[in-house]
């Protein structure tokens, strides 16, 4: 192989400390070559195709092409083929307002600003896995999964369907809990009138060795919902907590007014205790085998234990890749309670949506190999 890249000689002989190195070397071991070095203006082959006269002219251009967008698009053969839709087309090409629901955007056929579907479009399958069964759906209730797909899309018989394919899901059907309603009557703790001022906060332990974790600490906002997953090691201290507490709590949400946690030895020590009494944090403890009072971390908690038995029950000591994306799928599902996700609370705005990388679209290798591996890790 000739090339006017003095370094490329030394290619094997060099340590090697990128990713991208290892990978690029270990699929060149696989051949017999040598790596020759012409001077740039002697290597004329090689060269003349990175030159062009100007003479010349572009005679053809590629550009990545995504063959089965028609098939989504709005207003394409599917839609046209249903025959209410296809008289709701017509009806809005003749008379914009005939249907004040739907509206008509460059040949798409909108309702209530969401892309319609026809109920037979092959793309909703594929859809209700992304939406439902991915990392980012998180294997989701029938309401939630039918909130977030809501947020764009629209077909007929969009809750049957998404109710039939939730119900049919075999991985719901062996992980989920039932969860009937607590006997008694509750007595519930004040809402916060402010984000972030009063917080809960829990440990969930007894997880397998990752990378060095067993342990993830839980902190959520009462108010928005709005909850952080610290993955934590053995062993740890009040101490070591406080400085965790205060690098991903304090840094990003400031001093809490009161925290409610559980009678965890951390929480009970008296570095903890005297601590918060400083920062002027007043720590409410739950009582002694009652939960209830403690209740929406230990929710949370649950919630947070069944996305990981979703992803990683065949790989158990893989959970700590998902926690990330645990934490962005939970504050970007819709709450019951406040009407919106957590992430609206918090931002007052609609969570940002994540775009698939078209191979091509970039031309820094290490880009489209990250962007690659974070495709692949959500597939």
């Amino acid at each position: 192989m000739f090339t006017d890249q003095k370094s490329l000689r030394y290619l094997l002989e060099q340590r090697i400390t990128t990713q991208n190195q290892q990978n690029w070397l270990a699929k060149l071991l696989g051949y017999e070559f040598e790596i020759v070095y012409k001077v740039g203006a002697s290597n004329r082959v090689a060269d003349v195709l990175s030159r062009r006269d100007e003479d010349k002219e572009l005679q053809g251009i590629s550009r990545p092409f995504w063959p089965d967008i028609a098939e989504i698009d709005g207003g394409t053969e599917e839609v046209k083929k249903d025959l209410v839709l296809a008289k709701i087309l017509e009806d809005l090409k003749v008379d914009p307002d005939s249907h004040p629901q739907y509206t008509l955007e460059h040949d798409k056929l909108y309702y209530k600003g969401r892309l319609v579907l026809s109920p037979d479009s092959t793309w909703i399958p594929k859809l209700l896995q992304e939406f439902h069964t991915s990392p980012i759906g998180g294997h989701l209730g029938i309401y939630r999964t039918y909130r977030r797909m809501a947020q764009s899309l629209f077909w007929i018989g969009m809750k049957g369907t998404i109710t039939n394919f939730v119900a049919a899901c075999h991985v719901c059907q062996r992980i989920k809990y039932q969860a009937p309603s607590p006997a008694g009557l509750l007595q519930p703790l004040p809402i916060p009138k402010a984000i972030w001022e009063k917080i809960s906060m829990d440990f969930i332990v007894g997880l397998p060795k990752s990378k060095g974790f067993h342990v993830v600490l839980v902190v959520v906002d009462r108010l928005s919902k709005y909850g952080h997953f610290i993955l934590i090691k053995h062993p740890f201290t009040a101490r070591s907590i406080a400085e965790i507490f205060v690098k991903e709590i304090i840094r990003l949400h400031g001093v809490p007014i009161s925290i409610i946690s559980d009678r965890d030895p951390t929480f009970m020590s008296h570095f903890w205790q005297e601590l918060f009494r400083l920062r002027g944090t007043t720590l409410n403890m739950s009582t002694a085998y009652h939960l209830e009072s403690d209740g929406q971390t230990e929710v949370l908690n649950r919630t947070l234990e069944t996305y990981l038995w979703c992803f990683c029950s065949e790989q158990p000591k893989s959970w700590t890749g998902f926690i990330p994306w645990a934490e962005y799928w939970y504050n970007t599902s819709f709450q019951g309670a406040a009407c919106c996700t957590p992430f609206e609370v918090v931002y007052g705005r609609p969570p940002p949506s994540l775009a698939r990388f078209v191979p091509g679209e970039t031309l820094v290798e290490a880009v489209a190999q990250d962007l690659m591996d974070r495709d692949e890790t959500l597939k």
